[in-house]
């Protein structure tokens, strides 16, 4: 019996990439699906272009928008689903049958969640373009409790911007969680492991996904990285840390940008490489600093409300 499945995308202001998502959703083949968009208050045209696509719609006040809660608001639109895919607004899929192998995952009964893999868009500049060759590799993985005595926290790496959950399974770890200020997927990722529930690496699932950031930020975002961090200490201490990971991120954007001719980047490579570290260190450190100083060196600043 075919699986119900729907599709969950938040958004606000999507302009022309949520036009690009919508294009590609129209184009999926093989999987029947229903579509539901929860828009935090868009003014740029992103109700109109959901709404002439079929898309069912939900608006929310943008202040309560929350990476955890919104999301766990629409699988609860979605309770009649048996498979919910969450996609970002500017996640374009890269194929026709993209949805279709994300979905075949959960044939296997042991699936709680399946993420695929997020390509560089055609206009990408080098660090952004490595960084998604480097966390989103062509080959499948199937992740099992047991693997975190080797991958460490890397085990349960997981991102909402293209991903499915079973939402038996989400409902039996307690769904997502709320107030968080990243890392929903993450959090949901980890308790799925521990419940013996197997977290799927789907590449042949493909979207087109890539951030140019700027030094600020980077900051911002491996700000908002320590905080997580810091106030969900129990991931780093009940899977570990993912050993030698940020030294082997370096090492391999540094062969990247020398073998793709971009030797006269290194010294770029070398400063968002400190720009990161100082940034990830001070959200570690956020119990140090005043309110109004995290919400000028965070990327979602709504947390801070």
């Amino acid at each position: 019996m075919e699986r119900r499945v729907a599709l969950c995308i938040p958004t606000w202001n999507g302009g022309k990439d949520f036009l690009e998502l919508a294009a590609s959703i129209r184009r999926q083949k093989g999987l029947s699906f229903a579509t539901l968009v929860i828009d935090s208050g868009s003014t740029d045209g992103t109700l109109e272009v959901a709404r002439r696509n079929g898309f069912r719609v939900c608006a929310i006040d943008g202040k309560t928008f929350d990476h955890g809660g919104t999301r766990q608001q629409g699988c609860e639109w979605l309770s009649d689903a048996e498979i919910v895919v969450f996609l970002t607004q500017d996640a374009i899929l890269a194929k026709e049958s993209s949805l279709a192998d994300l979905a075949a995952c959960f044939a296997e009964p042991a699936v709680g969640l399946a993420y695929g893999r997020q390509l560089p868009r055609n206009n990408a500049g080098p660090f952004s373009a490595h960084a998604r060759l480097f966390n989103y590799p062509p080959q499948r993985q199937v992740r099992r409790k047991e693997d975190s005595e080797q991958m460490g926290l890397k085990a349960a790496f997981a991102s909402d911007s293209f991903a499915a959950y079973r939402q038996t399974a989400l409902a039996e770890v307690g769904g997502f969680p709320s107030k968080v200020i990243l890392g929903e997927d993450m959090l949901v990722a980890a308790k799925l492991l521990l419940a013996d529930w197997q977290v799927v690496y789907c590449a042949e699932a493909e979207v087109y996904h890539s951030h140019e950031y700027t030094l600020q930020q980077e900051f911002r975002r491996y700000f908002d990285t320590g905080v997580f961090h810091t106030r969900e200490a129990w991931l780093k201490a009940t899977f570990g840390a993912a050993e030698g990971e940020g030294a082997r991120f370096v090492q391999s954007e540094i062969r990247y940008l020398w073998n793709h001719g971009y030797g006269r980047l290194l010294p770029e490579a070398l400063l968002r490489t400190i720009v990161k570290y100082a940034g990830y260190k001070a959200g570690t450190w956020e119990r140090l600093w005043p309110v109004h100083w995290k919400r000028k060196w965070s990327m979602h600043k709504n947390f801070w409300r």
